[in-house]
């Protein structure tokens, strides 16, 4: 099983997890989406990770990848076995991957990271502060309705937990950390759920990709024993896709 995407996003972070708490072996091209070539253009039409490959199928979409490794590879079972819980959870993950999204990753996350280091743009700081005050604090006030005060949202780890928490793994990655006197549930959930095993490994290879220029991540990664692929879609030059900024 191969997957396409970087360590560094979300997406690609919640599939890891995913694989890794069903026990799949799988190997992954680390690239940054927007440094894609054509091959990866065909495989990810909207030029966006990640992207799954196996001996049945190619996807490009969190979501749905993680739907069918649960149909595909039922146990351990990562949506709860009630048909209101499950939907719930669903409505869960796809308010992460929407709205979650469009603030921390098309807003905050692209504004001081990705502008930066793949377009070689200044942050622009006025559009982080304002994100920062207006955007941020509806999706931390309606988590915090939503969030268990102790464990897991329906018992044990499972992907709506992961789906919420990979999200604000990046806005740490942008210098944001929820602050924990106006939304103690949120930041004690977001940290016990990236505490855990099938996340927490994930994080030296996302580390040292922070620290090392582009070129040089599958080389930094495989030396790290990262499982990188031999073969890489990787391009040279960067290319927009489908983008959505707050």
């Amino acid at each position: 099983m191969r997957i396409i995407g970087s360590y560094l996003s979300p997406y690609v972070r919640k599939v890891l997890a995913c694989l890794e708490l069903k026990g799949l072996a799988y190997e992954i091209d680390p690239i940054v989406p927007f440094l894609g070539d054509d091959r990866f253009t065909q495989l990810s039409p909207l030029r966006r990770v990640p992207v799954l490959i196996d001996d049945r199928v190619t996807l490009s979409d969190s979501s749905v990848i993680c739907q069918y490794l649960e149909d595909r590879y039922p146990s351990p079972a990562l949506y709860p076995p009630d048909i209101a819980d499950r939907a719930r959870a669903r409505w869960l993950e796809e308010y992460a991957d929407s709205r979650m999204g469009d603030v921390l990753i098309w807003g905050l996350y692209n504004h001081a990271v990705i502008e930066p280091a793949v377009w070689g743009k200044p942050r622009d700081l006025e559009a982080i502060r304002r994100i920062v005050a207006e955007d941020v604090p509806p999706v931390l006030d309606y988590l915090e309705t939503q969030l268990p005060e102790q464990g897991f949202l329906f018992g044990t780890l499972g992907l709506a937990d992961v789906s919420i928490a990979v999200f604000l793994r990046n806005a740490a990655f942008a210098r944001y950390k929820v602050d924990a006197t106006r939304w103690p549930r949120t930041a004690a959930f977001v940290d016990r759920v990236l505490a855990q095993e099938c996340l927490a490994k994930l994080q030296p290879f996302e580390a040292l990709m922070l620290r090392t220029p582009i070129p040089e991540h599958r080389a930094a990664l495989a030396a790290a024993g990262a499982p990188v692929s031999a073969e890489t879609l990787g391009g040279a030059v960067p290319r927009r896709g489908v983008m959505r900024r707050p």
